[in-house]
């Protein structure tokens, strides 16, 4: 009896052993991280919100946002800077002779001004820059929105641009974010800009089952072929209203001048009182769903 009472004691003692032993891994399970940290010491990030987005327009067709109300002068202004990072589906030749759509030094500045901004890319772009774009779409300063993929026309007469036929036009928008995804790109956001900015009511209606709301500006840089960019600038600080929303373009090829004339709008807007903030802001500040 005294030989299994002692049997029993070992037992128990070596299962509470084994039980404080799964606890402690338990523990160190929960308090590290796989690389060795401490999870309390890495600073938590929260969800961003929900992308606001317009209701449907009359007759349900897809909304349009052009600017932020204008804010009174007691309140601090605010100001959306956008980008249309622009490629047609038919430029890959003229990529694989060295032209360049990208800008990463436009981006980079952005990062050391700190200027929140939105991006309009084409799935093309995406296509041809994925390490950009997934670097561009995982930035919390920034967000992606959708500008079709092939870069062609949703009107006729468009810039000479060619044109998508309306049987297409989802399919295009849908292929984009496609091309998002695929590319890794984090920051999306559920807003759509028609190339060139031509639509009509027949464009507005093909999106509408897409749930995206169609973003215009009210300030045009000019910094589309431009070799100014002091010309640039002034454009915009000329242009520049409480709840604007600005078009620029994020392409070496086709606006070479950009980076540079950021380098003066943005220190320009800030002495005026203006805060940078992505278009999601803008249209949140409109009153929108989300």
């Amino acid at each position: 009896m005294i030989t299994l009472a002692r049997r029993l004691t070992t037992t128990c003692a070596l299962s509470a052993l084994t039980l404080t032993a799964l606890a402690s891994l338990s523990a160190c399970g929960t308090d590290r991280a796989p690389d060795g940290r401490d999870q309390a010491a890495r600073p938590s990030v929260s969800a961003p919100p929900r992308p606001a987005t317009l209701a449907p327009g009359p007759a349900g067709l897809t909304p349009v946002f052009k600017n932020a109300p204008r804010t009174p002068a007691s309140d601090a202004p605010t100001v959306a800077l956008t980008f249309d990072a622009d490629m047609t589906a038919d430029q890959g030749p003229r990529a694989a002779a060295g032209e360049r759509f990208d800008n990463p030094a436009l981006v980079a500045t952005l990062r050391r001004l700190k200027v929140p901004s939105t991006f309009f890319m084409t799935g093309r772009w995406a296509e041809e820059y994925p390490a950009q774009a997934k670097d561009i779409g995982r930035d919390p300063l920034f967000e992606v929105a959708n500008h079709s993929y092939s870069h062609y026309a949703f009107t006729g007469r468009c810039y000479g641009l060619p044109t998508v036929p309306a049987s297409r036009m989802r399919a295009d928008m849908e292929r984009a974010f496609a091309a998002f995804r695929k590319a890794g790109v984090e920051h999306q956001v559920p807003y759509f800009r028609f190339p060139g900015g031509c639509y009509d009511k027949r464009a507005l209606r093909a999106l509408a089952p897409g749930g995206v709301t169609a973003v215009q500006w009210d300030v045009v840089s000019g910094d589309a072929f431009a070799t100014d960019a002091d010309a640039v600038a002034r454009q915009v600080l000329d242009g520049v209203r409480p709840g604007s929303v600005v078009v620029m373009h994020c392409t070496r090829s086709a606006a070479p001048t950009t980076e540079r004339a950021l380098r003066t709008i943005v220190p320009k807007l800030r002495e005026r009182g203006f805060r940078f903030v992505r278009v999601s802001e803008q249209i949140r500040a409109a009153g929108a769903r989300g």
